[in-house]
């Protein structure tokens, strides 16, 4: 980017500030395919030179591995990074399980595992990775609460919770960050979590908002074009009949990028960043990549603004995608919309 860095945002009332356009670090560990851990460091040194600050990790990804690969560049750049992670997702030998937990005793002691492979003493943003209703929020907050006043922990953030669900926790402490699933194929979260959060003041950290990378059209079906060991092979809207549909739809997002001579990547990042105005609140998309090119690109995004005709054409996307975001979406907050 020629030495020109990204704006930045206040992270939610009385947060940190943050580069406006963050970095998803799942992928460098797990999930998506095959990994290479040069191109990730390169690509973490990347980000910050373009002032991306805000580094998004859990100790669900790699099952703790993710955040011991963060370890050594959290240290070298501890006062130039927010670093967010996350619990509540627990995982066993079986790779297939997933379980939710928010009890006291598992914040308290995911809190000391992800300190602990992480190399620091606090964590800027904590967040509840997905909310367990069998457990009151008052709870999992409470307890969320007890890190910060320890000082294990800054500012708390929830993952994945409706409107109300954000109303009620914030009652109990205030949440700065709330980080749900957000672009032009999954809008579910304006239903009640969006308006919630810019009432509230929380900052709104979209997750997934290329669609796991469909909206770049770097792929039109997860079975035939990804390999075996990548996740989104069974994402219910990447296989099949849905990912033909699905594949159908970037039509006008390609045909906004070629006319701006972008990417569809850059136009579909644009959008949400354009999501801020729209609701009036602070939106910062964690897009994940392991590659400095597709950084950069990513980056570029946080410049472009679309024209009302332009964000027109987007407007039908999501309402005619094809399949849910998950095969479960049990832990989504979706399942608990009213």
């Amino acid at each position: 980017m020629d030495d020109v860095k990204i704006a930045q945002a206040e992270l939610g009332t009385g947060g940190p500030l943050v580069g406006i356009q963050g970095l998803g670090c799942m992928g460098m560990s797990e999930f998506y395919g095959d990994t290479d851990e040069a191109a990730a460091r390169d690509t973490l040194d990347a980000a910050l030179a373009a002032g991306v600050t805000l580094f998004d990790t859990a100790d669900v990804y790699g099952r703790g591995r993710n955040e011991e690969f963060l370890a050594p560049f959290v240290a070298a750049h501890r006062e130039e990074i927010t670093l967010a992670t996350k619990f509540a997702i627990e995982r066993n030998d079986d790779p297939h399980y997933r379980g939710v937990r928010n009890d006291r005793a598992y914040v308290r002691r995911s809190v000391e595992d992800s300190l602990r492979r992480l190399g620091v003493d606090v964590i800027d943003l904590y967040y509840m990775h997905r909310r367990d209703p069998a457990v009151p929020l008052a709870e999992s907050v409470g307890a969320m609460a007890e890190l910060v006043a320890e000082g294990k922990v800054r500012h708390l953030g929830l993952s994945e919770v409706t409107g109300a669900e954000l109303r009620e926790a914030h009652a109990v402490h205030p949440i700065a960050a709330l980080q749900s699933e957000w672009s032009l194929f999954s809008r579910d979260v304006e239903r009640s979590a969006v308006g919630a959060a810019a009432e509230l003041g929380v900052a709104f950290v979209p997750y997934s908002p290329l669609g796991r990378g469909f909206l770049t059209g770097a792929f039109a079906d997860a079975a035939a074009d990804l390999t075996e060991n990548d996740f989104r092979r069974h994402q219910p809207r990447f296989t099949g009949d849905n990912a033909r549909t699905n594949a159908a739809l970037l039509a006008p997002v390609k045909e906004i990028a070629v006319a701006r001579g972008a990417t569809p990547a850059q136009i579909a990042l644009a959008w949400v960043h354009q999501r801020a105005e729209a609701h009036g609140l602070t939106v910062v998309p964690i897009p994940g990549t392991r590659r400095p090119g597709r950084l950069a690109e990513n980056v570029a995004a946080a410049g472009i603004t679309l024209t009302e005709a332009e964000l027109a054409a987007l407007e039908p996307i999501a309402d005619r995608v094809a399949g849910d975001r998950y095969p479960d979406m049990t832990f989504t907050s979706a399942s608990r919309e009213v």
